[in-house]
């Protein structure tokens, strides 16, 4: 009898599109999905750790890993996706293997370690694993892994990298085969994708590689996340402009209103920058659609800075927006140098008072 795996995945739709290699992988390896996690031998989790609480959502798993394991003695768990160095070390004694994303292709091994097909698994990189898509309506496909920017808050960069961009010709290519096999929306991925520059063609940079997406035949349309807004260039607005298969959605992360609290999070742009770059592109596309990230309760927020986020969230007029409250990740030199001062509950108040702001446009 086949054994069956079940992936748990949080995070953003880098990770999910993680999984869906995840799967190719062990699906190659004669594992069958389960639909229940309760009825796997295999428990792949895919973690994130931007933050606390999606942290803790690993910890919640634990207890139930053991009682699944009174029912199942041979069950594995597996540990993957964005983790800290003191996570790793936290996670070791809960689950049976931790597995770095990148070493995908070698998976197998580890996995099957008596397997007699070993020497046809040799690394590479695991972006040219075909995914498993979990849905032919939508394509998650990363033009680009890590990250060279420096915010003081986020982990991406310990935990995925510095940026590594992918062949045009291999996104090109797994774009053909999403659209080909049904795919009416297509995704494309990166920590920060208008900073992709393509590793072979020194010429073909974001909006270049958005016109070659463009000009793929078929009945779809493209979206991207997240781009930054240091360097939206007005050649991306022109690209966008006059792409047809553009889906008229963005989101373009702010994170705060206050030009003082952007300069601590080391965010290298103002809000008059902002509203002008925003100003720009809904002159270009009128009928986008545009939403934003932003944290509330940064270390040393205070109320009047906080009004500044208010008073910017109802000039631009959001269409949605993912909020977050701020929370301390190891390493980070917001958790090294910065006192974690905004009490929870003050945090929770200015995270409602965005949402209704946001909620009466709806």
């Amino acid at each position: 009898m086949s054994q069956k795996y079940f992936i748990v995945t949080y995070g953003c739709q880098m990770n999910k599109s993680d999984s869906e290699r995840i799967a190719t992988i062990l699906e190659g390896k004669g594992y069958k999905k389960s639909s229940k996690i309760n009825e796997a031998d295999l428990i792949v989790v895919n973690m994130c750790s931007v933050r606390q609480s999606a942290v803790d959502r690993v910890y919640g798993l634990i207890p139930k890993f053991e009682k699944l394991r009174e029912k199942n003695p041979k069950l594995k768990t597996t540990l993957t996706g964005c983790i800290l160095k003191e996570d790793k070390k936290k996670f070791a004694k809960n689950f049976d293997l931790i597995l770095d994303v990148k070493y995908l292709s070698n998976w197998p091994n580890i996995l099957v370690p008596n397997s007699h097909d070993r020497a046809n698994y040799g690394y590479r990189s695991y972006l040219t694993i075909e995914p498993k898509y979990q849905n032919n309506f939508s394509a998650f496909i990363p033009i680009s892994n890590g990250c060279n920017n420096a915010c003081v808050y986020c982990v991406v960069p310990f935990t995925r990298g510095p940026l590594v961009c992918r062949d045009q010709r291999e996104i090109l290519k797994e774009v053909k085969l999403a659209v080909k096999n049904g795919a009416r929306e297509i995704w494309l991925l990166g920590q920060n994708v208008n900073d992709y520059q393509s590793p072979t063609d020194t010429s073909i940079n974001f909006a270049k590689l958005l016109k070659m997406v463009n000009d793929i035949s078929g009945n779809f349309k493209f979206f991207f996340t997240s781009p930054h807004p240091k360097n939206f260039s007005d050649e991306l607005i022109n690209t966008l402009a006059k792409c047809k298969k553009f889906g008229k959605y963005l989101n373009l992360p702010v994170q705060s209103g206050d030009n003082e609290i952007l300069k601590k999070m080391n965010r290298p742009y103002n809000i008059s920058q902002y509203k002008n770059l925003v100003k720009k592109i809904r002159k270009k596309i009128p009928e986008i659609r545009l939403s934003t990230d932003v944290i509330v309760g940064f270390p040393g927020e205070t109320k009047k800075q906080f009004q500044n986020t208010v008073k910017l969230f109802k000039e631009i007029k959001f269409n949605w927006a993912y909020i977050a409250k701020y929370s301390p990740r190891p390493g980070t030199v917001a958790a090294l140098k910065m006192e974690d001062n905004v009490p929870l509950e003050e945090k929770k108040r200015r995270e409602k008072c965005l949402r209704e702001i946001i909620n009466t446009r709806c």
